[in-house]
């Protein structure tokens, strides 16, 4: 998968998908986490600037397109799975907890549907988890969405200035919530995210903190996890080091050599695409090069699924996974 694109399960407490307590106009939920309600919320119009474009709802988006996977599941963990009328681009299975209502979902297309695809959708919202979904190229960048009249929003991973932590994810979930209608439920999704993730620093933080090398992809060169990334955020909360939090990207590309050199003790693989973990772990096995850095030599393979690495909701589910994975016998 190229980069240009670049790039919880555990529990979401029910609470998430109960319905809401009567509270002016806010849509209901049923108990499948859909809104079964169209009517306004209060709050509206509601002004807001994502990534450098500035919109304004008049009332919260009845008819969305998700263009990647993490911003699907967003929305569903939001209980807004009936007010998406379309859905592309998964990386990996979407979570068991909202399978039910992702099948009710029509998919426009195995990656990234075309203008013409995605405008016969009728959105009047299109929510990119990746900078990618809005190719100018192809006719589906911001500003062209904004002159048929549909709003849009980027996930700020991908317009962030410097690095992504967790006030950033705080914003991407509020955010959305309140262009919904939905801001109780946001909030509630913040919460939960916060306390699963103070759960796990506080288990790891006496313990020693192994140096990773996230692997991606890539045979002449890697494709890693930069400094600017969520990525880097969960290694560090999961007790971890990244060895190239330096790279002030999100993702980037190195060499081997620097691989090498930075000596690693942790191989993070992340999942995902035509490539199995087990290729991937060969593929570091079976280089000559490679032989003496301490991850391989020792065998120390970590896993990821690709959608847990990137900022949605299931960041918490990463942080809880990994930091059970680099520090198995921490109380």
């Amino acid at each position: 998968m190229s980069r240009t694109r670049a790039l919880c399960r555990a529990f979401v407490p029910l609470v998430l998908l109960m319905p809401l307590a009567a509270c002016g106009s806010s849509p209901d939920v049923r108990e499948d986490g859909a809104a079964a309600d169209s009517a306004a919320a209060p709050g509206f119009p509601y002004t807001l600037t994502n990534c450098g474009v500035s919109s304004t709802y008049q009332a919260p988006p009845q008819r969305a397109v998700t263009m990647n996977q993490h911003s699907t599941e967003l929305l569903l963990a939001l209980g807004l799975g009936e007010r998406i009328v379309g859905s592309a681009y998964l990386d990996d299975a979407v979570l068991p907890l909202y399978r039910p209502a992702y099948d009710k979902i029509k998919v426009l297309a195995r990656e990234y549907p075309s203008k013409e695809v995605l405008f016969g959708a009728d959105p009047d919202f299109v929510y990119g988890g990746y900078a990618s979904a809005f190719d100018k190229a192809q006719g589906r960048d911001r500003e062209a969405l904004a002159k048929a009249g549909i709003n849009s929003r980027l996930n700020v991973e991908y317009c962030s200035e410097g690095r992504v932590g967790f006030d950033q994810l705080k914003t991407e979930i509020t955010e959305v919530a309140r262009t919904f209608g939905v801001p109780e439920r946001g909030a509630r999704l913040v919460e939960d995210e916060q306390r699963r993730i103070d759960a796990v620093t506080a288990r790891v933080k006496d313990a020693p903190r192994p140096s990773v090398f996230v692997y991606d992809s890539g045979e002449t060169s890697a494709s890693t996890s930069g400094g600017n990334g969520i990525g880097n955020e969960i290694v560090s909360l999961a007790g971890g080091t990244n060895v190239f939090a330096d790279l002030k990207d999100t993702f980037g590309e190195v060499s081997w050599e620097k691989v090498i050199e930075r000596a690693p003790e942790v191989v993070l693989i992340y999942d995902y695409g035509g490539t199995t973990v087990e290729a991937k772990k060969q593929r570091l096995m079976n280089d000559p090069a490679l032989a003496g850095v301490p991850a391989v030599k020792n065998r120390r393979f970590v896993v990821l699924p690709l959608s847990s690495a990137v900022l949605g909701v299931r960041v918490a589910d990463a942080v809880e996974s990994l930091g059970r994975q680099l520090h198995p016998d921490a109380p």
